[in-house]
């Protein structure tokens, strides 16, 4: 085939290395984002955290925003609405005795939280505080390693013994045996096979006096199956014991712990930092942005001025950093700008929500959002993915506030959310012994005005992890 130049025209949209880095800083989250601004305050001389921001609290907003909100703040002060007296917009003075102390309970806080032990270090701490022979203590370490989050024993007596098997020969007998006794550690019950031998274990412990103790040992021991499907009156006729007794025995079974290892999960809990504040000022719901949220940079005067004095090579150098740190503040400037639109839409938007709570939540999709700010969908998906509101109701991250929605009856619409949260309301005012159907939440909501299908309804009590009608109403549980 003989070679040959063909001249073709078309369009396509290029990148330019400004936009790319704008749409890469908008889908960070804050800490994301403070450590990228720490690595090119490192690698970039020109670029140098402006000394004076923290001087300069309540900057984040342009400045027709802020006069909007000052005024806002004026007229709640005179009309004794709640303002933004919790968010502080001057410098920390350190050597207040208040910050002070403030400061040691957080450092000791995060103290006690960076050493917090897991489960297997509690186990394994109380193991060594356990006289027993070396070979017991083995076997004791192997049941330790074997045993999961919950505390259950997840690992056979074959696979054991296999495991040990470097070290010592053992039996099944002495793996049961150290077994037995890593049951009593605490929390009781670790170490069990089953639900039924956790619990059995954990009442073993009970004193011999306790009301209902036999009772509920039967019940844990050959009746703990039975106790998921049939409801009280059933199990107590079969066990040929009263209602009354079989309540104080049921009393006892629901104060175990089904899963004695959670309490030492090894996850911590997560925080986040608002990247924006929602409060009602003046009759008015306004939005700012979070301080640190747009961070002040600034452009290093020793080192531009060297631009001019620089042989051609450094020049070219600093020419090049320069433009970088130049793109990095504009991207940063148009990052905070778009977070603070998005965030007024949403509350704009979800204005009910912050009034009534989640029964108040309407229909919001990106599009909305998007058409109103003139921008496009996956901008708004970027912006709300790992960016938090701050409101009276609490912190939610963006995307918690767009939801699909379902007709009303007068031609409107009502969120998922809003859905969900009447069904919820609906099944914790419903009588403990008939509680209600799906089909009765379907009828109930319909008379609501909500057009709703019962496979829907459905769908949502299973979202909110609430179980059925029947399995509500065995042993008379709400």
């Amino acid at each position: 085939m003989k070679p040959a130049l063909q001249l073709r025209l078309g369009q396509s949209l290029a990148l330019t290395p400004q936009l790319q880095q704008a749409i890469r800083l908008l889908q960070l989250s804050r800490l994301e984002l403070e450590l990228e601004l720490n690595s090119a305050l490192e690698t970039n001389p020109l670029l140098e955290q402006d000394e004076g921001s923290d001087e300069e609290g309540g900057d984040e907003l342009d400045a027709q925003s802020q006069e909007d909100v000052g005024s806002a703040l004026d007229e709640g002060a005179a009309s004794g609405e709640d303002t933004f007296d919790d968010l502080p917009d001057t410098p920390l003075d350190l050597e207040h005795s208040d910050y002070r102390k403030s400061t040691a309970s957080s450092e000791e806080f995060e103290a006690q939280d960076a050493v917090a032990e897991d489960l297997r270090d509690h186990l394994l701490w109380q193991l060594n505080l356990t006289s027993m022979s070396a070979r017991d203590r083995a076997i004791g370490v192997a049941l330790i390693e074997a045993i999961d989050d919950d505390g259950y024993l997840v690992e056979g007596d074959e696979a054991l013994i296999a495991a040990l098997a470097p070290l010592h020969g053992v039996s099944a007998a002495e793996v049961e045996m150290v077994r037995r006794r890593v049951q009593q550690f605490d929390p009781i019950g670790v170490g069990s096979r089953s639900l039924a031998e956790c619990l059995d274990v954990q009442l073993g412990a009970f004193a011999a006096d306790t009301p209902g103790l036999a009772l509920a040992r039967s019940i844990v021991r050959e009746h703990l199956e039975a106790l998921a499907r049939k409801d009280r009156v059933q199990l107590s006729a079969a066990l040929q014991v009263t209602p009354e007794e079989f309540d104080v025995a049921l009393a006892l079974v629901r104060s175990l712990s089904p899963k004695p290892g959670a309490a030492y999960s090894s996850v911590g809990a997560e925080y986040v930092a608002p990247d924006a504040y929602a409060r009602k000022v003046g009759g008015r719901w306004q939005v700012f942005l979070a301080g640190d949220c747009q961070p002040r940079l600034s452009i290093n005067e020793y080192y531009s001025g060297l631009i001019a004095k620089a042989r051609r090579d450094d020049a070219n150098y600093l020419k090049g950093q320069l433009q970088e740190a130049r793109w990095l503040i504009k991207s940063l400037k148009t990052r905070a700008d778009t977070i603070l639109k998005v965030a007024r839409s949403i509350v704009s938007a979800q204005e009910a929500f912050l009034e009534f709570g989640p029964e108040g939540m309407r229909p919001l999709v990106l599009k909305d959002v998007a058409e109103e700010l003139g921008m496009h969908e996956s901008t708004i998906s970027r912006v709300t993915t790992r960016k938090f509101l701050h409101t009276p109701r609490g912190t939610f991250e963006f995307k918690y506030f767009f939801s699909s929605g379902v007709t009303t009856s007068d031609g409107g619409a009502a969120s998922a959310t809003a859905v969900q949260a009447m069904i919820r309301k609906l099944i914790d005012e419903e009588s403990p012994s008939r509680p209600l159907s799906d089909q009765g939440l379907t009828l109930e909501l319909n008379r609501r005005g909500i057009n709703v299908a019962r496979r829907t309804v459905a769908k949502y009590r299973e979202a909110l992890n609430i179980p059925s009608s029947n399995d509500r109403s065995r042993l008379g549980s709400p």
